[in-house]
Parts: C-alpha cells; sequence; structure tokens
C-alpha cells in the first residue's frame, strides 16, 4: 500500500477518496479543490501493489477480478473521479512510471501486418452477436454518433451520422463507394438507399461478414450492396467515394503512408474520401496498456499532426476538417446505460469477470472523451484541388434534402 499511497497523495487535489485496503485499514487523500467524496476497496495486497506501480493497467485489472470495488459509487463515478483529477498532468510519465517504456515501443505495439490485422479484429468484433444487439442501436453503428441536440436518441444521432457522412462524401447517383471497415453493413446499406450505385465494403470480422451480406439480400440490395472478407490492402479497382469509419484507428502509425498509398491508388481522379477516426488532442502518445491488453490490440488513435502530415507526403487533398467533440462521450453514455440495462443477459453469454471487464471499458472510454483529450475526426480527401465545392454550403444542403426517414435509416 505504501507504493499506492505515494501515487494518491500526489494524484488528489480534487474532491476526497477513502481506500479500505485489503487488511482492513483507511487510508483518506483530501484534495484542495471541492469535489466527489468516494470510498473504494481493496481485497488484495497483489492488486495494491500493482496499482501503485502500474496504474493505468493495474486498476482495470483489479476491477475485472473484483480485487477493487467501489463502495459509494459505479465505477464510472470512480473512473471519472481519476480523470478530473489526472487531467493537470501534462503526460501520465508523471505519475506511471512505465509510460516511458510504452513509448519506446509504440510502433511495436501497432504492428499490424495483415495476418495480424485479421487476429486482432477477431479478438473484439468476433464476439457474440447478441452481444452487440444488447447495447447498440438497431441499425448497429458501433462507432461515434452525431448529436445535434441534447434530445436526440441515440438511433437518431446514429442516423444523423450517416447523414452527414454521406453529405461530406458528395454521394451522387450512380458512384460507386467502398467503405473500408464496414462493420455490420449499416453505413454501406443507408449509402445505396441514398442513391449510390454500388458500394463493396471490406472487414476482416468473419461475424460482420456474414451478418452485413444477410442484411443487404433481407434489404433486397444484394445487386448494389456487396461486402468481402479481405484487407483493404488486398482491394483493387476505382471508386469514386471511399469511406472509412472507425477503422483507422486498427491501422498502426507505421502503416499510415501505406494506407494512404492504397487509398490514393483505388481513389478516382475527381473522387472524394472521407476518414472518420477518434483522435487525441494532445499529440502523439501511446494506448492506454489495459486497452490495448483486453480490448483493442494493435490499436492506437491518433493525433491529427500524425495523420495531416501523411497525407500531405502522399500526394492528396486535405479538403475539409471537422473535429467532433463530446459526440462520442454522449455516445458512450447511451451504450453504458443500455448495456447496464442488460447486464444480466450478458453474463449469461459469458461472465462476471466479462461484464465487469466491459463496464471499465464503456466507463473509461467516456472519461477519456469528457476529462482526457479524446475526441474524433473526419477528414475530407481529394486527388484534384477543385474534387469539391469552393464553399460548405453544399452538406447542409445535402442533409436537409435527405432529411432522415425510417427507409434511409434502415
Amino acid at each position: 500500500m505504501l507504493l499506492l499511497s505515494r501515487l494518491l497523495r500526489m494524484l488528489v487535489t480534487v474532491g476526497s477518496l477513502t481506500v479500505i485496503d485489503s487488511r482492513g485499514r483507511q487510508h483518506r487523500f483530501k484534495g484542495r479543490a471541492p469535489g466527489p467524496d468516494l470510498t473504494i476497496r481493496l481485497h488484495d495486497r497483489s492488486a495494491e501493489r500493482a496499482m501503485g506501480l502500474s496504474p493505468r493497467l493495474a486498476v482495470g485489472e483489479a476491477y475485472m477480478d473484483g480485487k477493487l470495488t467501489i463502495e459509494n459509487g459505479d465505477i464510472y463515478d470512480f473512473l471519472d473521479f481519476c480523470g478530473r483529477n489526472t487531467a493537470r498532468f501534462g503526460s501520465y510519465e508523471s505519475f506511471d512510471p512505465l509510460y516511458r517504456v510504452e513509448r519506446l515501443f509504440r510502433q511495436l505495439q501497432q504492428f499490424n501486418p495483415v495476418g495480424r490485422a485479421r487476429q486482432n479484429v477477431a479478438h473484439h468484433y468476433d464476439l457474440s452477436g447478441k452481444l452487440y444487439d444488447l447495447f447498440l442501436d438497431s441499425d448497429r453503428q458501433y462507432s461515434c454518433a452525431y448529436f445535434r441536440t441534447d434530445n436526440d436518441t441515440l438511433e437518431v444521432a446514429q442516423d444523423n451520422k450517416k447523414r452527414h457522412i454521406a453529405a461530406k462524401l458528395l454521394l451522387k447517383p450512380g458512384c460507386r463507394v467502398l467503405d473500408i471497415g464496414s462493420g455490420w453493413g449499416g453505413l454501406g446499406i443507408y449509402l445505396a438507399r441514398a442513391g449510390a450505385g454500388e458500394v463493396h465494403g471490406v472487414t476482416l470480422s468473419t461475424e460482420q461478414h456474414e451478418r452485413s451480406n444477410r442484411r443487404a439480400a433481407e434489404a433486397g440490395l444484394s445487386s448494389k450492396v456487396k461486402f468481402h472478407l479481405r484487407d483493404y490492402r488486398e482491394e483493387a479497382g476505382t471508386y469514386d467515394r471511399i469511406v472509412s469509419v472507425g477503422m483507422f484507428e486498427h491501422v498502426g502509425v507505421r502503416h499510415y503512408a501505406e494506407f494512404f498509398g492504397k487509398l490514393r491508388k483505388l481513389l478516382a481522379d475527381d473522387g472524394v474520401a472521407l476518414l472518420h477516426s477518434i483522435g487525441r488532442s494532445d499529440g502523439p502518445g501511446v494506448t492506454n496498456p489495459w486497452i490495448r491488453k483486453y480490448i483493442f490490440p494493435g490499436g492506437y488513435s491518433p493525433a491529427l499532426s500524425e495523420v495531416v502530415s501523411v497525407i500531405e507526403r502522399s500526394g492528396l487533398w486535405v479538403t475539409d476538417i471537422e473535429v467532433l467533440r463530446l459526440h462520442y462521450a454522449d455516445t458512450l453514455r447511451e451504450w453504458r446505460r443500455r448495456f447496464a440495462a442488460s447486464r444480466d443477459e450478458v453474463r449469461k453469454i459469458y461472465d462476471e469477470r466479462f461484464c465487469r471487464m466491459w463496464e471499465f471499458y464503456l466507463a473509461g472510454s467516456e472519461v477519456a472523451f469528457r476529462r482526457e483529450g479524446h475526441m474524433v475526426f473526419q477528414i475530407q480527401i481529394a486527388k484534384r484541388v477543385d474534387a469539391v465545392p469552393r464553399t460548405r454550403d453544399y452538406m447542409h444542403d445535402w442533409e436537409t434534402t435527405h432529411a432522415s426517414t425510417g427507409a434511409l435509416a434502415h
């Protein structure tokens, strides 16, 4: 408990935290600024030591294993308390001894050749389909929604997102579209219904591949929408529009030149592409070690500076950038609420440890977007300077003309 006490005395400046250690002793850490008053209990001495040495990994493991419990709140309350108190540090290096070591090996952690990329995708996206039905919207959009108002439901916000993306793509009747990282097919089907002549999606998840093609068939769109089980690097042909939503986080910094080189090769000379990805506002960093180990192996959310510089070198135009700040925090809040409501069903599919792992993942991710500088960026990309109109009015016009309907949404 000695190492952990030293760490908490340094960290806690907002609110108060009481820690009941594995021997039943109470340790009180009170900040100078007002804030929440929380109590946690540690049930194992090894967890106390681990949390003092590597808090960003060990806190999640202790919670998963039932070695850390929250006495007067839930895991979101505790992680939000941590986020408030670590926000003043310019780098995790200030309080996590292993952070500097992680930075040395960050490119190795993100090494994602085709074979490893398939394994990493299967780790997360080939889980039981029933799991995702329990907390996602009915279209299974597993990426940041777009909340136009505080009253938008998750379903409305996800439909807003699809429409917003289609507007930025300048979707036109008959155009040929490639969706890189096509998920469960919702966006591809939407684009086909909204006017695309032909949509091809690529995914590395066998579960997503099977379900997305089944959905296209059920919608009567098999002749227009086809999903393929392959890596984007194996794709060929030319496309008028290319979109990638929530996939770039799995590419890895050392593969960015390869990604944009392939995008340039696949994109028509007058084509338009849109990249939608989680990012970080504070410059290059490393993936949280708990997230990397248990949720997204090989994953990394980049800073804009790491992405735009590679696009520039690839000979492509950045024609528009939009940063979505709190949209993903609100998306995660709704996923977390739905997961909690279906927790008993999740336990039947997996077990208690899995439930606690996903509670920690959803809560920690929401805190990352509210407190720790995470955001989402959308980058519009073209080969030619005149591929998109001079002003952004066309986006508003397209979205207004294609106002949401049940037919387009699903």
